[in-house]
């Protein structure tokens, strides 16, 4: 593997408002953080009098990633994570989850957000056997990603492409998938594919993506199970496949209710 890079950013945090909602700082809310201001605390507020399943959407979907990176270190063998769309800190970060299982693990933070660039500080801890990294690099750019983050992985061995709750945020499907096609494309057989995110799945869903969405944050947008499943198109899905986050292989580690009926999806693909 390449020598160890330091643990620093790239870019530094800049054009902070906080006069509208922010995708990362709504969700931080949701899941119980501190790093929020009172503008997303009220459209978090009325999108739960509107829909308050979208709390649960936001709890399990972390529990998934607990899983998921528990499923890939321990079962799989992966020591490389590559976190696209890393949002904020919170607890049980992706390099936590990965480096307790197997305290070699590196991981790549990618996000262009400065809220996330002025917290990221936070996710540059590791054991000294691994390593954690963030880049302030842009989704829309994938080759440059997969460039960047070469500073710290090995790119001749498998890595896990973690891509969560951030794909809703690309409007156009199509242009969605040719991005989750170009990330992967630069990684070795062997890597897999993590994604999960929000669905169209009930009329409560779509009215708080709707309300969401005219607050003036950046949009997110809800799509079809078969759109979600679309991202995994020549690789192959680990089992259960594409399912409801909490019925992604449950277990006694996670607390998450398997029986909830969340509107949000997820799935976990090898590539060939």
């Amino acid at each position: 593997m390449p020598e160890p890079a330091p643990q620093t950013t790239v870019g530094a945090p800049a054009r902070i408002d906080t006069s509208k909602p922010h995708s990362a700082r709504f969700w931080n809310y949701f899941v119980g953080g501190k790093d929020n201001y009172e503008v997303d605390r009220e459209i978090g507020d009325h999108i739960k009098e509107i829909f308050p399943g979208l709390v649960d959407v936001a709890v399990t979907s972390r529990h998934f990633l607990g899983r998921a990176v528990r499923h890939l270190a321990v079962d799989q063998g992966i020591r490389q994570f590559l976190d696209v769309g890393t949002g904020l800190p919170t607890a049980d970060n992706t390099h936590e989850v990965a480096q307790r299982a197997a305290p070699d693990a590196r991981i790549v933070y990618v996000d262009n957000d400065p809220i996330v660039l002025a917290h990221a500080n936070a996710l540059l801890t590791s054991t000294p056997e691994g390593r954690t990294a963030y880049l302030d690099a842009d989704l829309y750019q994938p080759e440059k990603v997969i460039e960047a983050a070469r500073g710290t992985l090995d790119l001749s061995r498998p890595v896990a492409l973690m891509i969560l709750n951030t794909l809703g945020h690309v409007a156009d499907h199509e242009q969605a998938r040719d991005l989750v096609r170009r990330l992967m494309a630069g990684l070795p057989s062997g890597s897999y594919l993590v994604i999960s995110d929000s669905t169209a799945t009930s009329e409560g869903m779509i009215a708080a993506s709707d309300a969401y969405n005219s607050s003036g944050a950046v949009p997110y947008y809800v799509r079809g199970v078969e759109e979600i499943a679309g991202f995994f198109e020549g690789l192959d899905l680990v089992e259960p496949g594409v399912v409801r986050v909490p019925e992604w292989r449950p277990d006694a580690v996670d607390p998450a209710n398997s029986a909830v009926a969340v509107d949000a999806y997820c799935g976990v693909a090898r590539k060939k």
